[in-house]
């Protein structure tokens, strides 16, 4: 088992990470009958997804180098759409440091494009990711 989610009332969960017992709550979000005073199960998709990239470039990262991505930083917007309720987009600005050359730029985005939640995360979903390098 990976992870535990217990339904609290008031349309809230506590979601527990069984090996270390981390854990973190979601909330429905306003525009869906909820209070909005913690991340959604959406917000949850889009952040992992924003996540995902981050540590797959940090892997690879390790086998580049001179290259060190400590402090980048990924900002996530989430767009939902109706009919059915669903997350239509997702955009993403990667702020990215320690990298110089551009042939490392290169396999570090094709990296975070290729991510285990990018791969698996509906195709209909439209992913606008901008990668800044400082």
């Amino acid at each position: 088992m990976t992870s535990k989610v217990t339904y609290l009332g008031g349309l809230r969960t506590t979601c527990e990470h069984l090996k270390s017992g981390n854990s973190f709550i979601t909330d429905a979000p306003t525009d869906n009958n909820g209070k909005g005073e913690a991340f959604s199960p959406t917000d949850t998709v889009a952040t992992a997804l924003a996540s995902c990239m981050l540590t797959v470039m940090g892997i690879k990262a390790e086998s580049l180098e001179g290259v060190n991505l400590e402090g980048s930083v990924a900002l996530i917007n989430k767009i939902m759409s109706s009919n059915p309720r669903r997350i239509a987009r997702i955009e993403i600005q990667l702020d990215l440091k320690g990298v110089a050359a551009d042939k490392d730029r290169k396999i570090l985005e094709n990296t975070a494009n290729t991510c285990p939640v990018h791969n698996s995360l509906h195709p209909d979903i439209e992913k606008e990711i901008h990668f800044n390098w400082l």
